[in-house]
């Protein structure tokens, strides 16, 4: 057992009027506890709409709190153009009348009665927005992204509330994007495997062109040198379209690169940030109605509740932090929504010009071959075996297939292939 002996004074009881002149720093009730949050004194004239409103909802007032408060400011209201109140500052008179001690229906029915244009006293709460981001406020966010990604079915049976901006279209535009995106890399993959066909199919025609030129040239018969190269000749125009349909097409790649690498990768960050803000937002309004909830209870039970009875400070620093919140979530709704639609401008367009460019090429190309092959009809071709002179020596551009597991390393390491290998590359080469 512990003895200890504890010693009590009584508190001295003080005068509202005394404690006043005693601390002259203190501009508010001695009973607030405005938790390191300051505050300064201004007025603004509102201009009423044709409504009759200025565009705020009013909370607190007698008789549990103290203070009158602004706990929202509506979208395109008088309000919300000016600019001047924010969700937590506290009202404090309209029209140069007080509203101490006044509830806040009587504020609402105040501010109704003042036709045209109506001034509103206030006491501007300067707060700092971190210190409402709680580990609550942490712990919401989480749950906000974990919920979203579940079916309403499977929230329900687990007793988590989805929020209506958890249906977000946008979150559905994303999987269509990733959608667009899978199919552009396999546009892209396909393509350079054409291209690499191509590249071959060119090469082979330079070699038929070398061959056919090579025995053009060795050939003593006129008839059939000028045969020869002139069918080897067509062969080389034919690399040459090939190569420069090539040429037309590599821009294809890197445009579609550009599209795969930059937009898709930028908008999907945007939407990234814009879905923090949404889950911030939303864990604000949950935070609001939880503490909304709180003061009902302690009404009902006629209990005095410490934060409403000093001033409900921590209630109108979670009003302004919802505020700011959802000030940024619409704005990066905004950006989402204008990037997802030119976006989607650019693939459509995209898709119609690459695809015209691809065919155009293709058309050239075969178009081209047909012209050149038309023009050299050269076969039959008679040559005289008896007047041959010497032997055909083609360099040995073809292999029939002997010996190839024995000459196996040396084709792979021919500078003839390394070079076609390299000068395929600075083809297809995007950078």
């Amino acid at each position: 057992m512990w003895n200890r002996s504890y010693e009590y004074q009584l508190v001295p009881t003080m005068d509202t009027d005394e404690y006043r002149q005693k601390h002259k720093q203190f501009a508010k009730f001695p009973w607030e506890d405005a938790m390191g949050m300051t505050v300064t004194s201004g007025s603004v004239t509102l201009q009423k709409d044709a409504q009759n409103l200025i565009g705020i909802s009013i909370g607190g007032g007698a008789p549990l709190c103290p203070c009158l408060y602004v706990v929202q400011i509506f979208d395109n209201t008088p309000a919300a153009k000016d600019g001047t109140l924010a969700a937590g500052d506290e009202i404090v008179g309209v029209s140069s009348q007080s509203v101490k001690g006044r509830t806040k229906v009587e504020v609402a029915r105040l501010i109704q009665s003042i036709k045209s244009e109506v001034t509103i006293n206030y006491n501007k709460l300067h707060a700092d927005p971190k210190q409402g981001k709680s580990l609550d406020i942490v712990l919401k966010k989480t749950k906000h992204r974990f919920v979203e990604t579940m079916s309403s079915n499977t929230a329900d049976a687990l007793g988590l509330s989805r929020a209506i901006l958890c249906n977000d279209g946008l979150v559905k535009k994303l999987e269509e994007l990733e959608r667009t995106a899978g199919m552009y890399w396999g546009m892209i993959q396909q393509t350079k495997k054409l291209l690499r066909a191509f590249f071959d199919l060119s090469q082979s025609h330079k070699a038929f062109g070398e061959v056919f030129a090579a025995i053009g040239v060795r050939e003593p018969q006129p008839a059939a040198s000028e045969a020869f190269s002139q069918f080897g000749e067509a062969h080389r125009n034919m690399e040459k379209f090939a190569i420069r349909m090539l040429k037309t097409v590599k821009p294809m790649i890197s445009d579609l690169n550009t599209f795969l690498l930059k937009a898709v990768p930028d908008t999907r960050l945007t939407i990234k940030k814009y879905l923090d803000a949404k889950f911030e937002y939303l864990s604000y309004c949950l935070k609001v109605k939880e503490m909304d909830d709180e003061e009902y209870s302690y009404a009902a039970l006629q209990e005095p509740l410490y934060r409403v009875e000093t001033g409900n400070y921590e209630y109108r620093l979670i009003l302004r932090c919802r505020q700011d919140a959802r000030s940024r979530f619409a704005r990066m709704r905004s950006d989402v929504l204008v990037k997802m639609e030119l976006l989607d401008q650019k693939h459509v367009q995209d898709i119609v010009f690459q695809l015209q460019r691809f065919v155009s090429a293709m058309a050239k190309y075969h178009n081209d071959c047909h012209g050149v092959m038309k023009d050299a009809v050269v076969f039959p071709i008679e040559v005289d075996l008896s007047r041959g002179t010497f032997t055909y020596d083609t360099g040995e551009q073809f292999n029939d297939g002997e010996d190839e597991d024995d000459e196996e390393e040396e084709v792979n390491s021919d500078p003839k292939q390394q070079q076609q290998q390299q000068n395929f590359g600075d083809l297809i080469s995007t950078e």
